[in-house]
């Protein structure tokens, strides 16, 4: 591919969104001879407004998007956008940046948004010994090229309705994980309660349990200090018995 420091603007816009009748490609070839350059002619049309990041790409036929450009070039913006001679408008491709295989190529002029502007009939990059081929095999082979195009449209018809079916799971199963993230949200808050509730719980009972100790303590050491007291009256009454006898 042409290196050039900055890419061109491209898109993810199918074939069906283009316009292809706002550029028109004059004087394609059917084959360009490899090893040459190319120029490219082309007729801005009465309502078109070339901007300046437009550009023209090489794409091999069958592409879907702006991003499959084999090489590209930037377009040059008239000085007089409404003279005669600003609509008749040419690039030229450097030999060393075309395709060097025999596939189908065409010029497709694509604006600042990646949008096709215009596309050109299809060509190849064929030594001169095989125009005569050329020249019989082309129109079966156009024809062929065209029904795969339309083909490419209803295949892309076909993506977006799935793109779309896909888009409306993707939004129901959001809802669904929303729904379930809030009822989630909602049990986190219940079981903080519940762990605070029963953290409350067993702080009250670890302070019941401590007073029962304490309360076991003292009515441990009184016990002992009655026990000390019955000795003492038992020891009293046994001297009294005696005095007594």
């Amino acid at each position: 591919m042409e290196e050039i420091t900055e890419d061109p603007p491209t898109s993810a816009i199918l074939l069906d969104h283009c316009h292809f009748s706002q550029v028109i490609f004059n004087s394609v070839e059917k084959f360009y001879v490899p090893g040459g350059d190319v120029t490219c002619y082309y007729t801005l049309t009465q309502h078109f407004l070339p901007r300046r990041k437009d550009w023209i790409g090489i794409f091999r036929v069958g592409w879907k998007t702006t991003r499959e450009y084999y090489t590209f070039m930037w377009v040059t913006l008239p000085v007089d956008i409404n003279s005669e001679s600003a609509k008749q408008q040419e690039v030229q491709f450097k030999a060393y940046y075309l395709p060097k295989d025999d596939e189908y190529y065409q010029f497709c002029y694509v604006d600042q948004d990646g949008v096709v502007r215009g596309a050109s009939i299809p060509f190849q990059f064929r030594p001169e010994n095989e125009e005569d081929i050329l020249v019989v095999t082309t129109q079966g082979e156009v024809e062929e090229i065209e029904q795969h195009n339309k083909e490419l449209c209803k295949e892309n018809q076909k993506l977006k309705d799935s793109c779309v079916s896909l888009e409306k799971q993707n939004s129901d199963m959001q809802a669904e994980l929303q729904k379930n993230q809030e009822e989630l949200e909602t049990l986190k808050s219940i079981n903080k309660k519940l762990e605070e509730k029963v953290k409350e719980q067993k702080d009250h009972w670890e302070t019941e349990l401590l007073q029962l100790k304490e309360q076991n303590q003292k009515m441990a050491s009184e016990n002992e200090k009655m026990g000390v007291r019955v000795d003492q009256l038992q020891a009293q009454l046994s001297t009294q018995e005696k005095e007594m006898e």
